[in-house]
This record gives C-alpha cells, structure tokens and sequence, in this order.
C-alpha cells in the first residue's frame, strides 16, 4: 500500500467517524428535548468550541444552526410566543462560524429587532450582528441597508439610520436608492412614504420567502393606516365646516368628490360608525395595522396558545 492511499484511508476513516458522531450528537439533542425546551437547550452554546469540534467543516455545521435558527423562529412565531431568547444566540453562532452566510444576516435584521410576537424584540443584538456582518462582508450594501432599517424602524434613531443608508450608498454597486433614503431620513422621518419605501426595498430584495411575507403584510397594514389616517382627516374636515359629524358615507363621499366609499387592500370597503370613526371591516387579515380597529380589538388567540 502505498503512501497517498493510507492517507487517503486514514482520511475517509476520520470523516465517517466525524459524520457518525455529528449525527449520535444530534440524536441525543432531540432525546433530550422532549424532557426540555428548546429554550433549555442550546446545543454547544460556544462557537471556539464548536469550530474545534467541527474539525475544518465549519461551513457544514453553520448550515445545521442555521436551519436550527430558522425552525426555532418559525415555531415559535407561529405559536405568537412572546419570548425569543434563543434566537439571537443561533444567529451568532452561525455566523461565527459562517462570517460570510449573508441570509443569516438578513433573517436577523427581520426578525430579531420587532417587539414580540413579530420578533425578539432585541434591537440592540440586531445591530451588533448587523455590524459584524458589515466587519466580516464590507462590500455587502444590503447589510447597510439592513442596519438602517433596524435604527428607523425599531429603534427610531434617524441620524443613525442616516448615518447606516450614507455609509452602503459608498458601496460600489450600490442600489440608488440607498442615497435617497439617506438624504430622506431626516426630512421624513416617520411619514408613510419612507416607511413603504423602505419595506418596498426589503421585499424586493430579499429571497427569504418569510422575509417577503413580513414586508407584504407591513405594506398592507402602512395602506390601511394610510388610508384610515386619511379618510378621518375628511371627517374632521366635514365638522370643521359644519358643525356635525357626517350621517355616513354617501354624505363624506358627496363632500369630498370622491366617486365611491373607499376600500381596504383586499377590496372590502372601509366600516363609519356613527360616533364618526373609520374602521377596518376585517382587522385579522392585516396583522401588523395600527389604525382603523374597533374599540378594545385584539388579535386572536392561535389554537395552540391555549395548550
């Protein structure tokens, strides 16, 4: 037997005992489960550790904690669980070991920064994941943007986010509109039209097909407010020049000019109440909206919250 043929035994040897183990690991993990959360589990919580057991396969085993990350969320999110508390360590340690697996990055940006049940309701951790992704991938302009939405959408600091769009807009190959939103947040901060630029730039960007989903139902939501705000705005314009409230619709519409009772995202139209308020007529269909929902409303409780 020659020399590179040991080698090469010695090799395949050492990766079928590596591959068994990795799979008797993960089998005791999920034996364990069913006497533990997941929240008590985090597998190996130490990416040093990891990496050394890992044996050079560090790519492989930031697959298996990113698609731990991504399951964990996803049940969680659909349970309306109110805690996410290992969520962010998941992402950490697979990009400690993946510097360079960017969808982790945008997962995190998403899903670790909105209050609970949206997310993590963990800003602070969404940044520094987001800046050691910057760190590790300095060409990357999505990871700019994704910072920047992080500061204006959860955490409302504009300057920050300003600072996050200027900084992906010096990227070469940056999108344009990275300039626009930059020079935009400080003039419009909070307006919807920032809002549904900067949630319009997320879905199209994005290949995450959960990623694309939350930015869908955010634009819809930012529609309904939009509208709500808008259509209260011509009732307190119908009693400024009357006295009165409107006796509904027909009376609104005839005032304003508008040639029929406006209507929400999905085509039903919008609800008067005689007390004078706009309301949604199907408010669970737009999970993320804010206006337009009947006194005392909330969201209803999924099955298997009560178990």
């Amino acid at each position: 037997m020659t020399a590179p043929q040991r080698t090469t035994i010695v090799a395949s040897s050492a990766l079928v005992f590596c591959m068994a183990a990795s799979v008797f690991v993960l089998r005791r993990v999920d034996q364990i489960r069913p006497q533990a959360t997941l929240d008590d589990v985090l597998y190996i919580n130490s990416p040093k550790a990891l990496k050394r057991a890992s044996l050079g396969y560090n790519g492989l085993l930031a697959d298996i904690y990113w698609t731990r990350a991504v399951q964990y969320f996803g049940g969680r999110h659909h349970n309306s669980a109110t805690s996410y508390n290992l969520l962010a360590p998941l992402l950490e340690i697979t990009t400690a070991l993946d510097p360079h697996l960017l969808p982790a990055y945008q997962f995190g940006a998403s899903f670790l920064a909105p209050a609970p049940p949206d997310g993590a309701g963990q800003p602070d951790r969404a940044i520094q994941l987001m800046e050691y992704g910057i760190q590790n991938n300095p060409t990357e302009w999505r990871l700019y943007y994704n910072l920047g939405f992080v500061y204006y959408m959860d955490v409302k600091n504009y300057a920050k986010a300003a600072q996050a769009f200027a900084r992906g807009s010096e990227v070469p190959g940056a999108h344009p509109f990275l300039k626009i939103l930059a020079a935009q947040m400080a003039q419009h901060a909070g307006e919807f039209d920032t809002a549904r630029m900067l949630w319009t730039a997320t879905y199209e960007t994005s290949q995450d097909s959960l990623i694309r989903q939350n930015a869908l139902e955010h634009l819809r939501a930012l529609k309904v407010d939009e509208d709500v705000t808008n259509l209260q705005a011509a009732v307190t314009r119908f009693g400024q020049r009357t006295g009165r409230l409107p006796s509904g619709f027909s009376e609104l519409i005839a005032a304003e000019g508008w040639r029929s009772v406006p209507v929400d995202p999905d085509g039903k139209p919008y609800r008067f109440t005689p007390e004078g308020r706009i309301l949604v007529q199907q408010p669970d269909d737009f999970p993320f909206v804010t206006k337009g929902l009947p006194p005392g409303y909330r969201p209803p409780v999924k099955f298997h919250d009560r178990h």
